[in-house]
């Protein structure tokens, strides 16, 4: 049975890796990555509104009331990560982008476990988790160092991208994964109100669809960007819907597995199978991405990305 726990750890992990890549094509059926971002939430919130009908649990959305109303932001985060994964899974390739959410994850966790913020008990700094995080950081480096690949030249890591322009973009990438930790320090003390894991992912892609909805119609308000059309939806591939439900699986899998076999396990599991499935979808170009072959460079970044994860979360 515990084997079978970790497995699942794994496989949600790889989840986030494929939600990324298939929203891609959300993206480009409506024309605009918040309207992309905006679909996919919404569907993970049907999911777990449906979900959390089943198992009986609505009721318990009669407390929030009762609970802090900055308990209720955790789906913040949502939007940011989803949206940051559309814009740079096209310029830097599944592995380069998913190491810079990685690496964010990982410096997040270890300010709020160093500094013991939001709820989250506080623990000293080890030589062991220096080293990892050392790792964490040579390996996202070497990574995006070597890239063989290049973007086209309108985006980053292309010809005439200003080294400015480049920065914000890996920048986005650390600022979208850091804020994941966050959400779920957040989410964790709203379950810890509401004892009901369903409903917390429940409220927390209600809040993230809501939150998107309003960025999208302030955009088009103001031209900031197209309006998301509707009708090129029905030539979509398929799987270009799985966004939606590998969200939902993810966080409601992170949610139950905690409990049972450990927050540094599920983390230190669902991390190694981000990374190990976008290196997949890189080198094979799968969900029609541009196909990047696994350098020796590559390569190298990635086992020190998974080393550097595993040793900060199981230190």
């Amino acid at each position: 049975m515990h084997t079978a726990l970790l497995a699942a750890a794994l496989l949600v992990g790889c989840l986030l890796a494929v939600q990324s890549s298939v929203n891609l094509q959300l993206n480009s059926a409506v024309g605009t990555p918040y309207g992309a971002s905006a679909i996919q939430l919404g569907v993970a919130t049907g999911l777990l509104l449906v979900l959390a009908a089943a198992t009986g649990v609505l009721g318990t959305l009669g407390r929030l009331p009762d609970v802090e109303p900055w308990l209720l932001l955790g789906g913040l985060a949502s939007p940011l990560y989803i949206t940051s994964g559309i814009l740079l899974f096209p310029r830097l390739g599944a592995l380069a982008a998913v190491g810079l959410f990685v690496t964010g994850q990982m410096f997040a966790s270890l300010a709020l476990d160093l500094f013991g913020l939001l709820g989250i008990a506080r623990k000293d700094l080890t030589a062991s988790t220096l080293l990892g995080a050392a790792a964490v950081l040579v390996g996202i480096v070497v990574i995006i160092r070597g890239q063989k690949a290049p973007a086209p030249a309108a985006v980053v890591g292309g010809r005439g991208t200003s080294v400015a322009g480049r920065a914000a973009w890996l920048g986005l990438g650390i600022l979208a994964g850091a804020v994941l930790p966050v959400q779920g320090a957040v989410n964790a003390q709203l379950r810890d109100r509401l004892e009901e894991p369903v409903a917390v992912a429940f409220i927390s892609f209600a809040v993230a669809t809501l939150t998107i909805a309003v960025v999208l119609l302030v955009l088009c308000s103001t031209r900031r960007t197209s309006r998301p059309r509707t009708a090129p939806l029905k030539r979509m591939p398929w799987w270009g819907w799985l966004g939606g439900a590998c969200a939902a699986a993810y966080v409601t899998g992170t949610f139950l597995l905690m409990p049972s076999i450990g927050a540094a396990v599920t983390i230190a599991l669902t991390v190694t199978g981000q990374q190990l499935t976008s290196a997949l979808i890189d080198h094979r170009g799968l969900f029609r991405l541009p196909q990047r072959a696994l350098t020796k460079p590559r390569v190298i970044g990635l086992a020190l990305l998974i080393a550097g994860s595993l040793t900060i979360q199981l230190a």
